[in-house]
């Protein structure tokens, strides 16, 4: 049960936010991620899809003026297993202000309370760290043992 203070920070929709969380959970769909963006201080929908790489690299979507909270999912490792990976990113655009910023660092708390589940967060202000090949590459070390051979 998410808290008033969540409830609020969604606009009354976090069933719906919950719901694309699951989806992007779920592995009989090509949902591979969801994200939100403020209006004002209330957090709406801003997409979701099922690329990845490409969310990533979308400059509409992480602009230099916008906070972003994406949940992500990656598949790892190797030819004795593939499996299902989630990060949770936070974008902070490079124009956002000191006091936006700071509302991030409370607001992430209650996001936290619709996207439970993830691998490792991320905490993204520049482009260079929206590496599809860089947060695959440190999910795949939190994640912890590999067993396979090394080849693919």
């Amino acid at each position: 049960m998410a808290s008033q203070a969540a409830v609020k920070l969604f606009q009354g929709e976090h069933e719906e936010a919950k719901a694309k969380y699951e989806e992007v959970r779920a592995d009989d769909n090509e949902i591979a991620w969801v994200a939100y963006k403020y209006n004002g201080k209330v957090l709406e929908a801003a997409g979701s899809g099922d690329n990845t790489e490409k969310a990533l690299g979308n400059q509409d979507l992480f602009s230099d003026d916008d906070r972003v909270y994406a949940y992500l999912r990656f598949e790892t490792g190797d030819e004795m297993s593939r499996r299902a990976k989630f990060a949770l990113l936070t974008w902070i655009g490079s124009k956002v202000g000191a006091l936006k910023k700071a509302a991030v660092s409370t607001d992430k708390a209650f996001v936290k309370e619709i996207f439970v589940e993830f691998g490792k967060e991320f905490l993204c202000d520049a482009r260079n760290e929206l590496s599809y090949d860089k947060i695959l590459k440190d999910l795949e070390k939190a994640s912890g043992a590999a067993y396979g051979t090394g080849r693919r």
